[in-house]
C-alpha cells in the first residue's frame, strides 16, 4: 500500500487543486443541466421530476434547429477563415520580417492594446463606421464609388463577421506567434540556400511547424463563436439568430428543460468540433514548456 501511494500519491496530490475547481464549478453544473434536459417543465419556471425525451424530440424534429445550427456554423467558418488569414500573416510578419526581437515583441503587444477594452465597446464602435450615414458610406459616396449608401454594411451577416473577426483575431495571433517563434530561422535560411521558393518555404516549413498554434487558435475561435449570441443579435439587427440565442429565449420564458436540452446538444457539437481539430495536431507540443 505504501508503494502504491508513493507511486501514485504525488500525482493525485498534484491534480487535487485542479479537481477542486473543475468538479464543483464545471462538472457538477454540467451534470445538473444534463439531468434537467430529461425532465418536464411546468411552464412557470418549475421542473417536474418526470423523465422524458420530449425535449430532445422537439429539438431534433424542428426545422428551426437545423436552420440555427447552419447559420451558427456559417458564421463560425467565416470568422475562423478570416481570423486565421489575418492572424497567420500578422504573426508571420512579426516573427520573420521584424529583425529586432524587442521590436517584434513590442509590436505584438501593440496588437493586443485594442483588446484591453470591452468586447461590447469594440463591437458597437463599428456602427458609426458601417451605418448608412457612417464614415465608410460617406467616403464611398464622396469619391463616386456609389450613389447611395451600401445597406449591407450594417445589420447584416457582413457586419456580424466583421465584428467577430475584429474581436477574435487576437486569439489566432497569440498561439500562431508562439509557434512561429519556435521555428529555427536557420532552417528557413538553409531552404533558401537550397533554392526553395518563398511559397515552398511557407508550404513545407512555416505552415507545418505552425500547426499547433493554428489548432489552438482555431479551438478558441470556434468555441467562442459557437457559444455567443450577443454579437449576432446586435450586429445583424435581429435579422439573424444563433443556437445560443434560441435557448436564451427559452430561459427568458422559464422553459428550462428545453433550454437545457439545447445546451447539451450544443456542448456535444462544440466538443466534436474541438476533437476534430485536435486530431490534426498534438496540442501538447504547444502547451508544453
Amino acid at each position: 500500500m505504501t508503494k502504491v501511494f508513493e507511486r501514485y500519491g504525488a500525482s493525485w496530490l498534484c491534480i487535487l487543486p485542479l479537481a477542486l475547481v473543475i468538479v464543483p464549478f464545471f462538472l457538477a453544473p454540467m451534470l445538473v443541466v444534463a439531468a434537467a434536459s430529461f425532465l418536464e417543465g411546468d411552464g412557470f419556471g418549475g421542473i417536474i421530476a418526470s423523465p422524458t425525451l420530449a425535449n430532445y424530440a422537439g429539438l431534433f424534429s424542428a426545422r428551426l434547429t437545423l436552420d440555427l445550427y447552419l447559420q451558427t456554423i456559417k458564421f463560425t467558418i467565416l470568422t475562423w477563415a478570416f481570423s486565421l488569414l489575418l492572424g497567420f500573416f500578422i504573426a508571420y510578419f512579426l516573427v520573420f520580417h521584424v529583425r529586432n526581437q524587442l521590436l517584434a515583441i513590442g509590436l505584438f503587444l501593440l496588437c493586443t492594446v485594442p483588446f484591453w477594452t470591452s468586447n461590447i465597446i469594440r463591437m458597437i464602435s463599428w456602427i458609426p463606421l458601417l451605418g448608412k450615414e457612417g464614415l465608410i458610406n460617406q467616403a464611398a459616396m464622396g469619391v463616386g464609388l456609389t450613389n447611395q449608401p451600401m445597406e449591407f454594411l450594417l445589420f447584416s451577416s457582413f457586419a456580424v463577421v466583421v465584428a467577430y473577426v475584429h474581436q477574435l483575431t487576437i486569439f489566432m495571433i497569440v498561439p500562431i506567434f508562439n509557434s512561429m517563434a519556435r521555428i529555427d530561422k536557420r532552417v528557413v535560411e538553409a531552404a533558401l540556400d537550397a533554392g526553395a521558393s518563398r511559397f515552398d518555404i511557407m508550404r513545407l516549413i512555416i505552415v507545418p511547424m505552425s500547426k499547433s498554434g493554428i489548432a489552438l487558435g482555431s479551438i478558441f475561435v470556434v468555441s467562442i463563436v459557437m457559444g455567443d449570441f450577443f454579437v449576432i443579435k446586435v450586429m445583424s439587427g435581429g435579422g439573424s439568430a444563433s443556437v445560443v440565442g434560441a435557448f436564451y429565449e427559452d430561459i427568458s420564458v422559464l422553459q428550462y428543460p428545453p433550454a437545457a436540452a439545447s445546451a447539451v446538444v450544443l456542448t456535444l457539437v462544440v466538443m466534436g468540433l474541438v476533437a476534430a481539430i485536435l486530431r490534426t495536431v498534438d496540442i501538447r507540443k504547444e502547451i508544453a514548456p
